[in-house]
């Protein structure tokens, strides 16, 4: 109900004109629009996931809107340094997408370039070397796919009762479980792996030709140098997908992410994205010691001068925003209306 009263009062507002009048002021124009993507659809990853994934034309109509909209498409560093130095074009947006997974490679980044708009991917690394589908992502995916099905308890994954998959609470439960069970037995990425192989026997499925199909994949060493030469703009999200509490666990992996990411592409990133969009107050200094300039959040709104740098918002773009939705972030009235709940979770 709340959603659908937000989207016909914006409908009436850009009927009003008012949408194109916010969209050109010197309001805007001291903003920055940074949007978040995460994963473009190679199959059906955004039925399971609508707020992971969005299908290829949904993104393609995103960047003609962007296009005809008349937006300033700026690289993240141009546009950080900008924004703090009163500089910015009208209508500026960044591009970000995080994680790094193939589906950008395949999917994203051809259409991102026939536009020719700057990108900037905050690209995890571990998985870069070990190309398998991450853990815990393929785990929910199977079980999604294998939804009118039934899991026999295995003593091996620590399921201990008979698991009816129609719930996605049931399944959720399920890849809590198997996380849980992981982490306790400090399993490395192989073994993690090999007990996925053993869910998608347990499943009927053949997991071979999903880690073929290179599904929930990060892009390979080659990709990303591949793409670094063209002009991709990769940037930091920790090594392992995730951020520490303590503070040498934390800064080891903004350094070994940054080690590897220097390997590839012979390029030192000073960005940072939270993964989850999960942040601390002591996450701050933590990163400034380490040389690192801006960190986005997915927390929702437009940066201004008034944002740290160490906290900045951006717009996490998903199948369930509208194009009036869209819209209404390009112009900025978005960021001044209530906000609802985000839907679903990011990994």
């Amino acid at each position: 109900m709340l959603r659908s009263l937000k989207r016909s009062s914006l409908k009436l507002l850009k009927g009003c004109g008012v949408l194109a009048y916010v969209k050109n002021s010197r309001w805007r124009q001291s903003r920055l629009l940074i949007l978040c993507y995460h994963g473009i659809s190679q199959k059906d990853e955004h039925e399971w996931r609508p707020n992971l994934y969005m299908p290829v034309a949904q993104l393609a109509q995103r960047l003609q809107m962007l296009k005809s909209s008349g937006c300033a498409i700026l690289p993240l560093g141009e546009a950080i340094r900008r924004l703090y130095g009163n500089d910015l074009p009208p209508r500026s947006v960044v591009l970000t997408f995080d994680d790094g997974c193939c589906d950008f490679y395949r999917q994203a980044y051809p259409l991102i370039k026939s536009y020719g708009f700057p990108v900037t991917v905050y690209q995890s690394t571990y998985y870069v070397d070990d190309q398998k589908p991450v853990f815990n992502l393929i785990c929910s995916y199977m079980l999604w796919k294998c939804r009118g099905k039934v899991l026999q308890p295995d003593k091996e994954l620590g399921i201990t009762q008979t698991q009816d998959l129609a719930a996605e609470a049931g399944r959720r439960s399920i890849v809590r479980q198997l996380m849980s069970s992981s982490a306790e037995r400090n399993l490395t990425g192989t073994e993690k792996n090999d007990l996925a192989e053993r869910l998608a026997a347990l499943l009927g499925m053949d997991f071979s030709a999903l880690v073929s199909s290179r599904l929930l994949q990060l892009m390979n060493a080659s990709e990303i140098a591949e793409l670094s030469q063209e002009g991709v703009d990769f940037q930091l999200h920790t090594h392992r997908h995730r951020v520490p509490d303590d503070q040498a666990s934390f800064q080891k992996e903004i350094r070994d992410n940054r080690k590897r990411l220097l390997e590839i592409t012979g390029h030192s990133p000073v960005h940072f994205c939270y993964p989850q969009g999960h942040y601390k107050p002591q996450f701050l200094p933590w990163l400034a010691e380490e040389g690192v300039i801006s960190a986005t959040t997915c927390d929702s709104d437009l940066a201004s001068t008034e944002s740290d740098s160490l906290l900045l918002p951006r717009f996490v773009d998903t199948t369930f925003a509208t194009s009036i939705e869209f819209e209404s972030w390009l112009s900025g009235i978005a960021s001044v209306m209530p906000r609802l709940p985000h839907s679903g979770e990011i990994r």
